[in-house]
């Protein structure tokens, strides 16, 4: 089930893979989480030391717990295997790809982050791709506007 989305990141960026990895929370995050309360707006995912970091995802506080000292924008560790983090290490160091958060899910029990991995699109080819999109309303409106569903 999806918890998070972040929907501009289909739009800026053509994905090309796609991994799933844990994140290392804090209760008041996995409760305000499964409220829905948070944001992977500007978020980015950085490999720093053999380790992945989700870097500026925002987890608003949890309105029933102790909020005195706690940061909504910190730094949260992944959880990959070996072999994925040296595969998204090839991906964003050799083949110059960006590393962005897709969504957040839950996954049995566990909060789990997907993350694309794809390279950034020009101005061009976003507007390419609302020509298109609007093309497709306009054609699917004429269609039922020709054919109505009785």
């Amino acid at each position: 089930m999806q918890l998070i989305s972040n929907k501009k990141a289909r739009f800026d960026y053509q994905i090309e893979q796609t991994y799933t990895a844990g994140l290392i929370l804090t209760g008041q995050e996995v409760k305000s989480l499964r409220l829905r309360h948070g944001s992977l707006t500007g978020s980015y995912v950085k490999i720093v030391g053999g380790q992945a970091l989700l870097l500026n995802a925002q987890v608003n506080p949890y309105s029933f717990a102790n909020t005195i000292d706690y940061e909504p924008r910190r730094t949260r560790q992944l959880l990959l295997k070996k072999k994925e983090l040296l595969e998204l290490s090839d991906w964003s160091t050799n083949k110059k790809r960006a590393l962005i958060p897709l969504s957040i899910d839950i996954v049995g029990r566990y909060i789990k982050l997907q993350i694309g991995v794809g390279r950034g699109l020009k101005e061009y080819d976003k507007r390419q791709k609302i020509k298109a999109r609007d093309q497709e309303r306009d054609l699917r409106r004429q269609l039922k506007e020709k054919y109505p569903i009785r």
